[in-house]
């Protein structure tokens, strides 16, 4: 579905990332870990198109899209869920939501509305209040209801617990899994929580100083003493 090959990008003429090859298939949970500053973040702008490429190539469903603009990409079903969240915090929850399904090309749907709130109730109840009013958590799922309204065939996540109390990264991980088997959207997640990392992915790769050093089978991911070498402990 999303391949990268020897790709490389950065920031001005710095290079973070060192000739990266990466591949998530339909319907696909994949996890990128690895510690804060080895190049994750860079990654995902990258592939949605936030950063250029100075090397190598993004490939989506086949077609290079390398010279695509972040809208282009977010049209042909790429989804992207920033870190920090990045509601609009003078915005209503239901306006935002709104700001999102301007991506999809199916319209308005009042049944998309339904199983929006369904998946996130929370949202229903709050679907009047500024966004920038609401919890970290909140905001998180919000951030992903947003980019559902789009209608994505892979959303990319970046660090979807950051600033997130403990009791709802278990609820964020549920609706993971729930968009991954109910809808069939492949998910690229970056995080550093490795609770969240064990209960969604399918399979990883770990990443260190701009270079992707590991290929993660589900059984590694769960093994603690094989990933904690990877990660910020």
């Amino acid at each position: 579905m999303l391949s990268t090959k020897k790709l490389v990008s950065g920031y001005g003429k710095v290079p973070i990332l060192h000739g990266v090859d990466f591949e998530i298939n339909e319907g696909e949970v994949v996890s990128i870990i690895g510690r804060n500053g080895v190049g994750k973040s860079t990654f995902i702008k990258t592939v949605i198109g936030l950063n250029g490429v100075m090397d190598g190539t993004i490939e989506y469903l086949g077609n290079n899209i390398n010279k695509k603009r972040p809208f282009e990409r977010a049209w042909l079903g790429m989804g992207y869920v920033p870190q920090g969240h990045m509601v609009f915090p003078n915005l209503t929850v239901k306006e935002n939501l709104e700001m999102g399904e301007q991506i999809s090309k199916q319209g308005h749907s009042d049944d998309k509305y339904t199983f929006i709130y369904d998946y996130f109730p929370i949202l229903k109840e709050r679907r009047n209040q500024k966004a920038g009013t609401m919890s970290g958590g909140q905001q998180a799922m919000l951030s992903i209801a947003r980019v559902l309204t789009g209608d994505p065939k892979l959303i990319l996540l970046d660090e979807p617990t950051e600033g997130v109390q403990p009791n709802i990264v278990d609820s964020i991980g549920d609706i993971i899994l729930k968009i991954n088997e109910e809808l069939g959207v492949a998910i690229l997640l970056v995080e550093q929580h490795l609770g969240l990392i064990q209960s969604v992915s399918q399979r990883g790769y770990a990443m260190d100083k701009g270079r992707i050093v590991d290929s993660l089978s589900r059984e590694q991911i769960d093994n603690y003493e094989y990933i904690k070498k990877f990660l910020a402990i």
